[in-house]
């Protein structure tokens, strides 16, 4: 993951035409271009458009298309220049310029550079502007008219902004800063790695070996292109002291094999061996996933890992050893997965030994690229970096729970933990993930950083009893946790507690369930969360039932003489409709009945009638009139004498009779 500028050497010519020095650089900058030296292609992009560099970069320059016309550049090449310009720019990821190219490349009629619009928007939502990113992507989908992969993946990116928007709006629990010390030096720095007694990171980093020649171009005729060989390569670092946070923090590069470039590594629990990336740059090898034992408090040379892992012609990647030594995790683009790089994990031994890797499955992988897995044992978690879902942009970090045979949806990991540029490489300083490590490119123009996290908690706890019975305890109710696309289930204890710890303060809704039981939900804003501390207390009581046991319902009034709902009632009433929100596989019949004052039909009809107004109000709420029958019964069940035994009128009772029940008929 490193992108660092490349020396080279600037070829000088003199040509006394413009046009002679337009075709010169335009040749340079396609070889460099073809290459991957993207720093050194925008230089020569830029001359063919007679634009020098400043301190800030690459910029538009005023009046810059009348400056075009005085150097009479063509305008195939003046369009070609430009739209290779901010191509170069953002494959260097200097998203910041390559988005004002762009931004002039869209107004182009010529076929060739359709594409512009998608990567405006791109270059727009790297650089945090969201709302602007959906406008274009918006408007490159318009003017697209194919249906291919790149009109699916503006489709995506749009839902991504929209994604980004929301959750910059209500951020994740987390304290991210940048470790503002040496280790963050030149060139790209990345990958950290920490085991309580060590800590490694990986850096492109200048060398002091002086870089040899390398021929790119012989020229045939013309003059030749060549690069001095690149002085920042990737290899491993390791503190001396331990502490990546210290301001005089000292550190060592691990000597290896000077003909290789290595990064991300990992260590076994036993510090018998570590394991790495590792290839040889200048050959354009694939690269491998090497094993380093120590001796005598030495690394040993790296070696392949072997077959199991690596693939011939395939690349192999970013392993990563589970804290309890039984797993090997690491990506690859090898065949059999579903995408560009994909998880595979593997069964470690003590000795370094493998045996076949094994794909995390679709759940974790996706069609695009998946990379630098991360187990994390004491919240049974795996964390990864994707760019093939719903993301802030770029890789995001994503966290799936699971055990190695099953796992939940992966999730997103939210604002501020990602950005809207790479965000990958996770180490932790504890099994629960409470503080550790990543890298970044949030903050840089184009390369990867070492950022500290420290997760922010709240607590939730809570005791389910029975409304009934003393508040007698309920034991094994099912409490669910639903935070955004995040689900976790945990059973009451013999006391009726239950306990959650979570890293989201954005809105979450609670759910209890138990057999024999109405089920209970209770949710909470951001707001009201933003007022609680690291502790939240939600107890709860279940009201039991029983199939076709009439519940009466205290306080549901009518009119006189009459089926009309009293305001009083509603109330009453809005309590059953919560019921069946929260209970939603239950059907009901609802009832009415009277005293015997008047006629046995005046009194039947008339409770019908009142059965079916509470039926009315809460079909008009919103419930399915397919849930709920009614039925009034006049007074045909009293639950109290309407006389007393002497024969005379007894209020009391008459009072209890005018009731409205309902009853569960059906549980689904």
């Amino acid at each position: 993951m490193k992108v660092f500028k490349t020396t080279f050497i600037l070829i000088c010519l003199c040509f006394s035409l413009k046009a002679q020095v337009s075709v010169s650089n335009k040749r340079i900058a396609d070889v460099y271009f073809q290459n991957k030296e993207y720093y050194a292609a925008a230089e020569y992009y830029k001359k063919m458009l007679q634009i020098s560099p400043d301190s800030l970069g690459f910029k538009v320059p005023y009046s810059f298309e009348t400056r075009i016309k005085e150097a009479k550049l063509k305008k195939d090449d003046y369009e070609y220049a430009v739209f290779q310009l901010a191509t170069s720019l953002r494959l260097y990821k200097n998203f910041t310029d390559a988005e004002k190219w762009y931004a002039i490349a869209t107004q182009f009629s010529n076929p060739k550079y359709e594409t512009s619009g998608f990567w405006y928007g791109e270059c727009l939502r790297a650089n945090f502007r969201y709302e602007e990113a959906i406008t274009a992507l918006e408007q490159f989908l318009k003017n697209y008219k194919n249906k291919d992969e790149l009109a699916q993946k503006a489709r995506t990116e749009i839902e991504s902004c929209k994604f980004a928007i929301s959750e910059m709006k209500y951020p994740k629990m987390f304290r991210i800063s940048k470790l503002t010390n040496t280790l963050n030096g030149e060139g790209s720095n990345y990958a950290p790695v920490y085991d309580k007694s060590n800590f490694y990171f990986t850096s492109s980093r200048r060398l002091d070996e002086p870089g040899k020649n390398q021929v790119l171009d012989k020229g045939k005729g013309a003059v030749k292109i060549m690069k001095k060989e690149s002085p920042y390569v990737n290899t491993l670092y390791t503190l001396t002291d331990n502490n990546p946070k210290n301001d005089n923090v000292s550190f060592k590069k691990l000597e290896l094999d000077k003909k290789m470039e290595f990064a991300a590594n990992t260590l076994h629990p036993n510090g018998e061996f570590m394991l790495l990336t590792g290839w040889i740059n200048k050959d354009d090898k694939k690269k491998s996933i090497l094993i380093s034992k120590k001796v005598n408090g030495e690394w040993t040379e790296p070696r392949s890992i072997g077959g199991e892992i690596n693939v011939n012609g395939f690349n192999s990647i970013q392993p990563s050893i589970t804290r309890d030594g039984k797993y090997l995790l690491f990506a690859s683009d090898r065949p059999g997965g579903y995408g560009g790089y994909d998880l595979w994990y593997a069964l470690l031994r003590p000795d370094g030994s493998v045996g076949n890797a094994i794909n995390f499955g679709a759940k974790i992988n996706s069609k695009d690229d998946e990379q630098a897995p991360y187990y994390q044992i004491g919240r049974k978690a795996l964390i990864f970096s994707s760019n093939g879902r719903i993301g802030l942009g770029g890789f995001d970090f994503y966290e799936s729970e699971g055990d190695f045979v099953n796992w939940d949806e992966p999730a997103n990991m939210g604002y501020p933990f990602n950005s809207a540029k790479d965000d990958l490489y996770f180490t932790a300083m504890d099994d629960e993930g409470k503080e550790g490590y990543i890298s970044s490119d949030r903050e840089s123009l184009c390369c990867l950083e070492l950022f500290y996290f420290a997760r922010g908690y709240i607590n939730i706890d809570g005791r389910i009893v029975d409304c009934s019975k003393n508040e007698k305890p309920i034991e094994g109710a099912s409490v669910t946790l639903k935070i955004g696309d995040m689900q976790k289930t945990v059973l009451s204890d013999a006391n009726g507690n239950y306990h959650f710890k979570i890293n989201d303060n954005r809105g979450l809704q609670i759910n209890i369930n138990k057999d024999k039981f109405f089920a209970k939900n209770v949710a909470y804003n951001y707001n009201q969360l933003l007022q609680v501390d690291t502790l939240l207390n939600i107890n709860l009581c279940l009201e039991p039932f029983e199939i076709n046991k009439p519940i009466v319902l205290n306080n549901v009034f009518y009119e006189f003489n009459s089926a009309e709902l009293t305001a009083q009632s509603k109330y009453t009433l809005d309590s059953l409709y919560q019921i069946m929100i929260d209970n939603p596989k239950i059907d009901i019949e609802l009832s009415a009945h009277t005293d015997n004052i008047g006629t046995a039909a005046y009194n039947l009809n008339l409770s019908d009638r009142r059965a079916k107004s509470c039926v009315d109000y809460l079909i008009e709420k919103g419930i399915n009139e397919k849930r709920m029958t009614w039925k009034g019964y006049g007074f045909t069940k009293p639950v109290a004498p309407n006389q007393l035994p002497n024969g005379k009128d007894n209020p009391e009772g008459r009072a209890l009779n005018r009731r409205t029940e309902f009853k569960v008929t059906k549980q689904n």
